[in-house]
């Protein structure tokens, strides 16, 4: 009970700043780390000397399924992680338990789906391309649950709290749907960005192996901003679900001004290393040369690509999840595609390829600016409104409970 309070107190009243810091900078690091994994898998794959082409083919037949994967898991925390912290902070300790433990539920019912996947479905699928591979993630998924079990103790984990409930599922989805279909929307832009950079004349397949091997240095960049973004969602739901305004308006603020920092670092260190970092993969020179002048150019919009994911943070938390959906359609779909296909109607050549890259940062900035106009009523309607509750109000409810 003690764990529990002292819990509650520290989303209520620690300095928005460095309780940001406490819960971001693990989700950083680990979203680096993985990002870093699969450029040096790539790297790896791709140097080795005999079937290194073949390994490349099976990471790419997997890549798919892995983004669909990742989508709904994704999406699926994203929408426990709000829910249950906007629960604790309206002090529902029962419903906090029960968002828990319908995520694990929902966590095993994935890895059956997939895996029953796995056994029946890769077959047919990888035959029918006559390639081949292996997938595993299941000591990661054994610690976090264990995790869960041994150091959440503010939240219920008995049987009871597995069983499925249709209003908590509809809750944590209604949360959890744009981040799932953001994640999955990846897989249609690559497809379609394939797909005009593949018909580009001259330098088609260079492109799309640069567009390819770019996704994975750039991640390094995003999944920053991405694990900003999970920091940001519960610390504003909680504070959502207390009305307090203040520490609302502070969770934005430290959420921003975070992400910009990591997004200016993220450009200065492309900007400086561009070159280094391309020569990590073999490349012919003409694609060396566009792939660096692809790095340099793309990266002018991690500000603007940053910043759109943070704002996705705050609209999960204030329960916008139109607007979040709007921006991941806007930066992915939307603002991307018939960009990259009218700007690609110019491209003659390897001598003006690189003005098929300007795409992003072109998009990315108009989906912030759309960002900014659904921004500003939503805080006029959804926070604005709330009672100047502050950190004496908690304190007071905490009182009274004891």
């Amino acid at each position: 009970m003690e764990l529990e309070k002292k819990t509650d107190s520290r989303m209520a009243l620690e300095p928005v700043g460095r309780l940001m810091i406490s819960i971001g900078l693990p989700i950083v690091l680990s979203m680096m780390l993985q990002a870093a994994y699969n450029i040096v898998d790539s790297a790896y794959l791709s140097n080795m000397k005999e079937a290194g082409e073949e390994a490349l083919t099976a990471l790419g037949l997997a890549f798919p399924v892995q983004l669909l994967m990742i989508a709904i898991a994704v999406g699926t925390g994203v929408g426990t992680n709000a829910l249950l912290s906007k629960s604790l902070g309206q002090g529902d300790r029962e419903k906090a338990g029960r968002s828990a433990g319908n995520a694990v539920f929902m966590g095993i019912l994935i890895y059956i789906v997939f895996l029953l996947f796995g056994f029946l479905g890769v077959p047919l699928y990888v035959n029918s391309q006559n390639a081949g591979g292996n997938i595993s993630q299941i000591a990661s998924g054994v610690l976090a649950l264990i995790f869960h079990l041994r150091l959440d103790s503010e939240i219920g984990k008995g049987i009871k709290y597995l069983k499925p409930n249709i209003r908590i599922l509809k809750e944590i989805y209604a949360i959890g749907l744009p981040a799932i279909i953001s994640q999955a929307l990846l897989t249609v832009m690559t497809y379609g960005l394939n797909i005009i950079f593949g018909q580009l004349p001259q330098v088609g397949e260079s492109a799309v192996t640069v567009y390819g091997l770019y996704c994975k240095i750039q991640q390094l960049i995003i999944f920053a901003a991405v694990g900003v973004r999970d920091a940001i969602t519960p610390i504003v739901s909680f504070n959502f679900g207390m009305r307090n305004k203040k520490r609302i308006k502070e969770g934005i603020r430290y959420g921003m001004l975070f992400t910009f920092i990591l997004m200016v670092i993220g450009l200065l260190v492309i900007e400086l290393f561009a070159r280094p970092l391309t020569s990590f993969f073999s490349l012919s020179d003409t694609t060396y040369t566009m792939c660096v002048d692809c790095m340099k150019i793309v990266s002018l919009g991690f500000i603007f690509a940053g910043l759109c994911i943070a704002f996705q943070g705050v609209f999960q938390a204030i329960e916008c999840g139109l607007q979040s959906l709007f921006i991941s359609v806007g930066r992915q779909v939307l603002f991307i595609l018939p960009v990259a296909w009218f700007i690609g109607r110019f491209v003659t050549g390897a001598e003006n390829v690189s003005i098929i890259w300007w795409t992003f940062l072109i998009g990315e900035g108009i989906t912030l600016i759309c960002t900014f106009l659904m921004y500003i009523p939503a805080v006029k309607k959804k926070i604005n409104v709330l009672e100047k509750s502050s950190e004496s109000r908690y304190m007071t409810t905490n009182c009274l409970q004891r």
